[in-house]
Formats: C-alpha cells, structure tokens, sequence
C-alpha cells in the first residue's frame, strides 16, 4: 500500500510538472513567433501572424491543474507552508495531538472542497459548459484535473494522519529538521 501510495504522489507532481512545460512550450512558441514578426517587419518581409488562440485561458487551466495535482507532493515532502514555529515550542506530546487535529481537520476540509470540485466538474460535463475563448475549452477537463489534484491531497493527508499516529511523527518532519539544521539538499 506504501508504494502504491507514494507512486501516486510521485505520478501527480510527474503531471503537474507536465503541466508547467505545456505551459512554457506554448508561452515560449507565441513568444518566439512574435519576435520573428518584429524582425521580419524591420526587414520589410511579410509576416508570420502566428498566434496561439486563447493562450492566457488554455495557459491559466494548465496553471490550476498543475497547482492542485502539486498539492499532494509537496505536502509529503514538506514543502507547504505551515507554522513550525509554534510546532517547535510545544513538546512531543502535544505535538503530536496538534499534528493529528491538523491532519484530521484539514483532511475533512479537503475532503469538502473534493466533493465541491467533482460536483462543480459533474455540472459541467451535464450541461456541456465551455470557456468563452474564441478556442471553447469544455470546463470539465480542467475541473476534473483539479478535482482529482484535490483528492489526492486528500489521500495524502489521511496518509499522514495514520502516519502520525502509528509512527508519533508526519514523514515530512525529517526534510523540515534538515532544513531547521541547514542541511537540506
């Protein structure tokens, strides 16, 4: 179950990094297009007039999909923000009852915003909504991405939480005292 798990992780943060590089392929080839047309215009040559429809809408789905399938991952390598500060001060004890509540409360709120996400997505695939680009994106892929990205996080912090409660200690605190002490890398 471990590695099942973790490979699910690892494939969403594979997906969501695929995301970004779609993201920056077609940023960088309108980008590349335009500078050819300013130098064919100084050149007096005609244009190549290539644009990429709808680029800001397709690029800010990317971005969401890429942002919620992110979530789960970097939480395991403890990379979200949290306040360790306040963590630090208490003793291990207590700890580890704030960590369960914190697991245990923000699994429920994920859990939450998944049942929202995925009924926000069913919606749309029900009544066939589309973006109003001029490219019309049909909305249930990019919710879908973040439904999914939501439920694994979801996963994740469940994980944690019986992670913590068999073991006293979330996987993450070892990259987070590495990172206290300097030595993270």
């Amino acid at each position: 179950m471990r590695q099942t798990l973790d490979t699910l992780y690892r494939a969403a943060l594979w997906a969501s990094g695929l995301c970004l590089v779609a993201i920056a392929l077609m940023v960088g080839a309108q980008l590349a297009a335009r500078l050819l047309d300013g130098a064919l215009a100084l050149l007096h040559l005609p244009r190549t007039e290539f644009v990429i429809l709808s680029l800001n809408e397709i690029c800010g789905y990317l971005l969401a999909a890429a942002s919620f399938l992110a979530l789960a991952g970097t939480l395991k390598a403890g990379a979200h923000i949290r306040v360790t500060m306040v963590l630090a001060a208490l003793g291990e004890r207590t700890r580890y009852f704030v960590e369960l509540w914190a697991f245990g409360f923000a699994a429920a709120c994920a859990a939450y915003m998944t049942g929202h996400l995925a009924n926000f997505a069913w919606v749309s695939f029900l009544f066939h909504e589309v973006s109003a680009g001029v490219i019309r994106v049909p909305l249930v892929y990019p919710q879908v991405a973040m439904a999914v990205g939501s439920l694994i996080l979801t996963t994740a912090l469940v994980d944690e939480f019986f992670i913590v409660r068999n073991r006293g200690r979330p996987t993450f605190r070892t990259a987070e005292d590495a990172i206290t002490l300097g030595k993270e890398g």
